[in-house]
């Protein structure tokens, strides 16, 4: 009533009704389908990160350490002390040691104060500190991230926990290393164990404080309004979500601890084993000696290495794992 209506007279295109109207079967199901591509978060994680041509020559580096870190020590006999008694085979330099041991990829790196080949002596120490490494992080990681996103989620929880951190947190990390290395002797597993000790701490307040930021969010009060149980709710509707900051940070906690191993080694509060930091520190003197530099430099360029190229590749890792760069 009142209103304008304008009818359209469609009989001068001489169709039947049948032919200008069709009846179209509604459908529940097929109205909820999206019709937007398939979306898969690992799949994007590595197209990004595959993207990257540089990622590829890391992986390549990556696969060649593990190698000779792992694989190369079981294909050969070594002996540190098999040639000791043999005074022209020591602190020999490549050059040297080819016309000594003839042509080979054992003299690469010359010889050690002991006669033993020096590419032979750090693969052997590169699997004592990469495997120490690796496990440390595997274990304060694993420690740090489930309570640390318990830690961030439950309050009661928190103000435990925060008392702990104030403690433990003022104590000199270092020291305290080197007390335990002291009353337990130097070891793989003693270091290992002090290493975990307390290491998980600052793993578990970080990922606290990623957890603080999103907890309140509106579905997470709603599962927690629904009765949904507080480690279902942090394992499945927070953790998800924080897979690159993850990432990147056990991208700095390998090198980290490969260095630390390093470093402790090299002080005398490191591993019995002859690590690569154990190879610095009995290596010291052949830096200022000419002719001797290769047993100090190549422990020393292997640790960096090891270490550039999984923080750089761990990085680049945790950027891919950011579903903002998956657009």
């Amino acid at each position: 009533m009142g209103q304008n209506t304008n009818l359209v007279d469609l009989s001068h295109l001489g169709l039947s009704n049948e032919e200008l109207f069709q009846h179209v079967d509604h459908s529940d199901q097929e109205s909820e389908k999206i019709t937007a591509p398939r979306y898969s978060y690992w799949k994007s994680v590595f197209r990004v990160f595959f993207k990257k041509k540089i990622n590829i020559v890391m992986l390549i580096i990556v696969g060649l350490l593990l190698f000779f870190t792992y694989a190369y020590p079981h294909m050969i006999e070594y002996d540190r002390f098999a040639r000791i008694m043999d005074p022209d085979a020591k602190h020999l330099n490549p050059i040297k040691a080819f016309r000594y041991f003839g042509f080979s990829i054992h003299s690469i790196l010359g010889t050690g104060a002991s006669g033993e080949f020096t590419f032979d002596a750090v693969w052997n120490g590169s699997q004592i500190s990469v495997s120490l490494a690796f496990i440390v992080a595997l274990i304060n990681m694993t420690i740090g991230i489930f309570l640390g996103s318990i830690w961030g989620f439950s309050k009661k929880f928190d103000l435990f926990m925060i008392e702990v951190y104030n403690i433990v947190g003022n104590v000199p990390y270092e020291l305290l290393i080197a007390v335990l290395v002291l009353i337990f002797s130097p070891s793989f597993w003693t270091l290992i164990f002090a290493l975990t000790i307390t290491g998980w701490l600052g793993v578990a307040y970080f990922i606290r404080t990623q957890v603080i930021i999103i907890r309140d969010r509106d579905y997470n009060l709603a599962s927690k309004c629904l009765g949904t149980r507080l480690i279902r709710i942090a394992t499945k509707n927070i953790l998800p979500f924080m897979t690159s900051v993850i990432v990147t940070y056990a991208a700095l906690e390998i090198p980290a601890y490969i260095g630390m191993e390093v470093f402790l080694s090299y002080i005398g509060m490191g591993v019995s084993e002859m690590s690569l930091g154990k190879m610095i520190s009995e290596s010291q003197s052949a830096m200022t000696t000419p002719g001797w530099g290769f047993e100090f430099w190549s422990p020393v360029a292997v640790s960096a290495i090891i270490s550039i190229v999984l923080f750089v590749i761990g990085q680049n890792l945790g950027d891919a794992s950011d579903p903002r760069t998956h657009m």
